[in-house]
């Protein structure tokens, strides 16, 4: 019998204690699973956006398989996106395109451009102007298609002076890479080629260094907008800066006009008339002179 008084309070315990459990648990499912309203209302918040399925160079005609549909935020869907990928096939892209990235509609040609390739992305007004190059020409390989270079040559001049001069920048490049060429010998060869975007009368610089003289590359940073004018570099001029500044030459004077001396004036002279008289007292001969 003391025994089972002495149960009754353990049991009481654990009586409470599992009620206490079961309805702190139910409060917190509760808490943890949302309302049907709201679970509704975040699926009504998210939209398919077609995105790139991999990187897309520019110039390239999309296809089927190069877009896939990602659901978006519709709070963070960009402007101009497509909702449906088959709206993207056949369409032309300008600009390099990343992986998972949306494609807008600012970044395709017109919907009647239906070719790929490079005469789709040089700007309207410009010209692309193909050079052959080499790995020194092309920065052992740092040169890429979005970049910006200046263009340099070095030729001789109507003197036979071999001089090295900027002649063109900011220039885009539009691509960068060897191409096959058949050599002396008629065997196949790869050969880099740079195309650089170009207005007319820069095409016309660019063909000319590139068939006179040695053209060269400056990378330049893509933000840098400022130009320069350049006086070119010589030998003479090189060797001169390596030795230091020449001392400074003193200006040579400027020749003045020499005044030719006036004519003396002539003075006239009237003489007056005299009279020489000669006086003698005793030995002495005096003369006197008189006017008159």
């Amino acid at each position: 019998m003391g025994r089972t008084k002495a149960l009754i309070p353990m049991i009481l315990a654990v009586l409470i204690a599992a009620v206490g459990s079961f309805f702190v648990y139910n409060w917190l499912r509760g808490q943890k699973a949302p309302m049907p309203e709201i679970v509704e209302s975040r699926k009504q918040e998210t939209q398919t956006v077609a995105v790139a399925a991999a990187n897309i160079p520019w110039g390239t005609k999309l296809t089927k398989e190069m877009v896939k549909a990602v659901p978006f935020l519709k709070s963070s869907i960009p402007a101009g996106a497509f909702i449906e990928p088959d709206k993207l096939v056949d369409r032309v892209v300008l600009v390099p395109v990343r992986e998972n990235i949306p494609i807008l509609e600012s970044m395709l040609a017109s919907a009647d451009v239906k070719t790929g390739g490079m005469a789709v992305v040089v700007s309207p007004g410009k010209r692309a102007v193909a050079v052959r190059g080499d790995k020194v020409l092309g920065l052992s390989g740092l040169v890429h298609p979005g970049n910006r270079v200046d263009v340099l040559v070095s030729i001789a001049d109507d003197n036979g002076e071999e001089i090295t001069k900027l002649v063109l920048e900011k220039i885009p490049v539009l691509a960068a890479g060897p191409q096959m060429q058949l050599n002396e010998k008629g065997e196949p060869m790869p050969v880099d080629v740079y195309t650089l975007e170009v207005t007319p009368e820069e095409s016309e610089k660019l063909a000319l260094a590139a068939t006179r003289g040695q053209l060269h590359f400056a990378l330049r940073n893509i933000q840098d907008k400022d130009g320069i004018l350049t006086q070119g570099a010589t030998v003479e001029k090189t060797l001169a800066s390596l030795r230091g500044a020449p001392p400074p030459v003193a200006p040579e004077p400027t020749p003045t006009a020499v005044k030719a001396p006036r004519p003396a004036s002539r003075r006239i002279i009237r003489r007056e008339p005299r009279v020489t008289v000669e006086v003698y007292n005793g030995d002495t001969k005096l003369e006197r002179r008189l006017k008159y």
